[in-house]
């Protein structure tokens, strides 16, 4: 762990590094990707946050009125925090992994960024560009996707869920997909608004991704605004994408995750 983690000091650190005097970060949202259950890669973004000391951190996993919550004074008391939080009932993996991430980020506001599950219903019912709002146009929500584009999603929801989904089912995946990105996106802009950055984005490889994650709606819509894309491997894997850097961790030990389809 102490290898993993020193690899980030050593490797990322002068990669984010602008030559100047100041030696300031070169990103203003920094999106650090994950595989959710790897305790190494949380490791790593909590080094990452006590290193690039961001004024706002936005998880995938909170919603807004979960992030709300999280005030400084639980952030001392892991057991207390994840209370406050709800997390056992959220569905991801153990608090403990996360919690330093929290710890890290002393003075930061901390931000939610989830798709609530009345609204992720609504947008199957009513769809995601009038789901996001007014500035659905603006973030591509109103576009088509290109067909290679879109085989590629379906291909990938299609594996994630084990092969188990009816197909009918899989345009749908693809649309909560493309919202919850544009959702990222549009938190990780509002908070560096309104507090002047850097911002870090905490959340999966998948979201993290250059070339239609929430980096590719950032470059869309606030092009001026520098965007660092750190995703995180397996066992020599690279997670597909593309990324500004690709670290590297063994696996996490894991159940067949397609037991629950059979």
């Amino acid at each position: 762990m102490k290898s993993l983690i020193a690899s980030f000091a050593l490797i990322a650190l002068p990669a984010l590094a602008m030559a100047n005097p100041l030696g300031e970060a070169m990103a203003e949202i920094y999106v650090l990707g994950e595989v959710h259950d790897n305790p190494a890669h949380h490791a790593v973004q909590a080094e990452a946050v006590a290193a690039l000391a961001p004024r706002a951190l936005v998880f995938e996993m909170l919603t807004e009125e979960q992030a709300g919550r999280a005030t400084d004074d639980l952030r001392a008391d892991p057991g207390a925090l994840g209370a406050a939080l709800d997390w056992e009932a959220s569905g991801w993996p153990d608090f403990a992994m996360y919690y330093p991430i929290f710890a890290a980020a002393d003075g930061a506001e901390i931000r939610g960024a989830a798709v609530p599950r009345a609204e992720t219903r609504a947008a199957m019912q009513i769809g995601v560009a009038l789901t996001f709002g007014d500035e659905a146009p603006a973030f591509g929500l109103t576009d088509e996707l290109e067909a290679e584009e879109l085989a590629d999603r379906l291909n990938l929801q299609m594996a994630a869920h084990c092969n188990a989904l009816p197909v009918e089912l899989l345009p749908g995946m693809v649309d909560l997909q493309r919202l919850r990105d544009a959702v990222l996106a549009r938190a990780a802009l509002v908070a560096l608004e309104e507090t002047g950055g850097p911002v870090v984005v905490i959340t999966g490889n998948g979201h993290a991704r250059k070339d239609w994650g929430v980096p590719s709606y950032l470059a869309r819509v606030a092009p001026d605004v520098a965007v660092f894309a750190l995703g995180q491997g397996e066992d020599g894997g690279t997670p597909d994408g593309g990324f500004d850097l690709v670290l590297d961790a063994p696996g996490a030990e894991r159940e067949d995750p397609c037991l629950a389809f059979r």
